[in-house]
């Protein structure tokens, strides 16, 4: 793709970025067949293709309208397009450039207050804590599009101990928003590990992943917390804890990239890719367990696997767990369209609330005719976005295993 990138960005980092994405486009097409708005919507500004040429005109120079903010708006960030550009083009990367470019320059009339909440509450994890629990006390009184989202009230498991004679040490990212919306799904994770011969050490201090504000528009507020989590991080690293156990796909997406969001950083570069070479997803320390894992007694054997987009598309991890689960003794049910996202990705359920609901429901009419007795998965925001209208339990896989 040819372009001219305008003289106030061009000589940039994130101009000479963009203009290195730009020019692996070949303008082929074949990201529309996988995008899930384009799917739904039909409009080719809907669409990968769509985006990077409206995204393209505001780096030449040209104003952005709120038409343009709308149609990036929209993006999932799902990163379907980048499992099927045969030009490797790093549509994300461009995704994120140009949604900073243009909420610099359109106000916004609407949604300015909500994102502020969001941006300012999800990823203080006592604060969001607190405000979940009032939510649920008061539930009738919380505006729809966040009493929808707010998950039944639950109690955490106990938080297990470490195993007697761990093989190794791992450190784990308990999230922001995840203990208090899935509160089981961190200490089930370290039990699993720990019967795995695994110590999770933890680090309660490490926040936000930066995922939010890094897709919102505001890469600098991202990079604030991806330089706490690495400051919080770094002595364990030193101290010999060989991974960073990331069981919130999304979170994992982001870390793995840490390396690359700070690789201009001359106090940050080296010990950032460290960090992200450090972090893994839970099915990559227990897929080498052979025949060791299990299923739990109490865990259905008939259930459906939702891929997170940021577990395929983003970690390029499909296949992997559905593997495990399948070795372990579960049978999985059959999943149409696995490549499309389920309509949750981070805010996005919250800020685009129609759309993210015709794609729920796309996901579970691809999951339902296979009449599975729970559905699992591997974020916190598709188990709880797809939790508000499946009719089975909705759980992370984690939750599910047992190492015999």
């Amino acid at each position: 793709m040819q372009t001219h990138i305008a003289d106030s960005i061009k000589d940039t980092d994130a101009g000479r970025e963009a203009e290195r994405i730009l020019r692996t486009c070949t303008h082929c097409g074949f990201c529309l067949a996988t995008c899930p708005t384009y799917q739904e919507l039909g409009n080719e500004l809907d669409s990968p293709r769509g985006r990077i040429y409206l995204i393209k005109q505001v780096l030449e120079g040209h104003e952005p309208s709120a038409e343009t903010q709308l149609h990036l708006d929209r993006c999932l960030t799902c990163r379907a397009c980048e499992s099927t550009c045969p030009s490797g083009v790093q549509y994300s990367k461009l995704a994120d450039i140009g949604r900073e470019l243009v909420e610099e320059q359109v106000p916004r009339s609407n949604q300015r207050l909500l994102r502020a909440f969001i941006r300012t509450v999800v990823p203080n994890r006592t604060l969001f804590s607190t405000l979940m629990g009032l939510g649920q006390a008061v539930r009738p009184l919380v505006p729809g599009v966040l009493r929808n989202k707010l998950p039944a009230k639950a109690s955490a498991p106990a938080w297990p101990p470490a195993p007697a004679q761990p093989q190794r040490r791992v450190l784990l990212l308990e999230g922001c928003a995840q203990p208090a919306m899935t509160p089981a799904t961190n200490p089930e994770t370290v039990r699993l590990l720990g019967e795995a011969g695994i110590e999770v050490v933890r680090t309660p201090k490490a926040g936000c992943c930066g995922a939010l504000h890094q897709h919102l528009g505001d890469p600098q507020a991202a990079h604030g917390y991806i330089k706490h989590n690495i400051d919080t991080w770094w002595p364990e690293i030193e101290n010999g804890a060989d991974a960073i156990v990331v069981n919130a796909s999304g979170c994992g997406a982001q870390v793995k990239e840490y390396g690359y969001f700070l690789r201009n950083d001359p106090d940050y570069a080296d010990k950032a890719a460290e960090v992200a070479r450090l972090a893994c997803d839970p099915v990559e320390l227990l897929e080498g367990l052979g025949d060791r894992l299990a299923p739990r007694p109490d865990a259905p054997r008939r259930i459906a696997f939702q891929c997170p987009c940021t577990l395929q598309h983003g970690q390029k991890m499909p296949g992997r767990v559905e593997a495990l689960l399948r070795k372990a003794g579960f049978e999985l049910t059959p999943v149409g369209e696995p490549h499309l996202c389920c309509g949750s990705a981070g805010s996005y359920s919250i800020l685009q609330p129609a759309l993210a609901k015709r794609l729920r429901r796309r996901k579970l009419n691809n999951i339902e005719p296979g009449r599975p007795e729970m559905i699992v998965t591997a974020n916190v925001g598709c188990q709880t976005h797809l939790g508000e209208e499946a009719t089975v339990p909705v759980r992370h896989w984690v939750e599910l295993l047992t190492v015999r």
